[in-house]
């Protein structure tokens, strides 16, 4: 699958390795950088969604994500592992929860740029799942640069796999393919932010570390099951 990520905020703050063990699948090991796992809250608009060798679909091709991560390793395989995504499309919605096993849910989500300034607003609306809202505006500060290899901002964005656990508790991994991410400092105010609610994960009274993208082209392949790793 090829897709497109506009107007990326990648929100990021410290939290300890026990906070999240509890909800990330035992087989996978918690990464941590500087002493701390971490926990990611990414807005961003998704376009040109298409299957390989096939024309964007008009009705599920664009629509605004929101994420909310922490980052993983299966042996030698940095990762993430996503504890919810919100999508602004019932069809996307559906479909990747049933071909990634992730958990997806249905939001009304808007998305407005002013300027520099995303302004981004989520409600969820998914029948049945706990509730999770985020306003908030942002925008890029200081100049586009490249992570260098070994910093904080390499090791938080550079990762090019997913895994999933399906419903019968298997794991999933799904390789992830994009050019090295061109990145800014940013700026964000967050008038509303219950996104870990629903794990019960208080974050840490401290400032987030902020970062934003432009833009950003991904391919995305099917997920692969570990037959060897179960939970």
């Amino acid at each position: 699958m090829r897709q497109i990520w506009h107007d990326l905020l990648f929100a990021h703050w410290p939290v300890a390795v026990d906070v999240l063990r509890a909800l990330v699948p035992a087989s996978l090991s918690i990464d941590t950088f500087g002493g701390h796992a971490w926990l990611g809250i990414v807005p961003f608009r998704m376009s040109g969604i298409r299957l390989r060798r096939s024309f964007a679909w008009p009705w599920i091709s664009e629509f605004p994500e929101l994420n909310v991560r922490t980052y993983v390793t299966l042996g030698d395989r940095p990762g993430v592992w996503f504890f919810s995504l919100d999508a602004g499309n019932r069809i996307a919605v559906a479909l990747a929860r049933r071909w990634y096993h992730l958990p997806y849910f249905q939001a009304h989500m808007t998305v407005r740029t002013v300027g520099q300034t995303v302004h981004y607003s989520s409600h969820r609306n998914h029948r049945g799942a706990p509730e999770a809202d985020l306003t908030v505006e942002y925008e890029p500060e200081g100049e586009a640069f490249r992570a260098s290899s070994g910093t904080l901002e390499h090791w938080l964005t550079e990762r090019y796999c997913l895994y999933s656990v399906d419903t019968r508790g298997r794991l999933h991994r799904a390789e992830i393919d994009h050019p090295p991410w061109t990145l800014h400092r940013a700026v964000a105010r967050f008038a509303v932010n219950t996104m870990t609610r629903a794990q019960g994960i208080v974050l840490p009274d401290v400032p987030p570390l902020l970062h934003f993208a432009r833009r950003q082209h991904v391919r995305v392949w099917a997920p692969r099951r570990l037959d060897a790793v179960m939970l």
